[in-house]
């Protein structure tokens, strides 16, 4: 799935689910290190447990993060997909 992420370095989040499992996410912008990280420590994880563990994380002052996003991705591929 490709998801346009809002109000992130970041700019978009392409990720795979396969049987409920979270793999293969990418980052497009943002931090590279930090968002390489996040990515290794996600792959394989249940999809719910990823948006239990990554939802209202915050980035500074600002209302949401990359993790953050990732878990609204998350949520819309649930809401779509069942």
């Amino acid at each position: 799935m490709k998801y346009i992420t809002k109000g992130t370095c970041s700019r978009e989040i392409n990720f795979e689910v396969v049987d409920g499992k979270l793999h293969n996410v990418q980052y497009v912008g943002g931090c590279n290190g930090n968002l390489k990280g996040v990515s290794a420590l996600l792959e394989g994880m249940d999809i719910a447990q990823a948006i239990v563990k990554l939802k209202g994380i915050k980035c500074g002052l600002k209302q949401t993060s990359c993790p953050d996003q990732l878990a609204q991705a998350l949520e819309r591929y649930v809401s779509e997909n069942g």
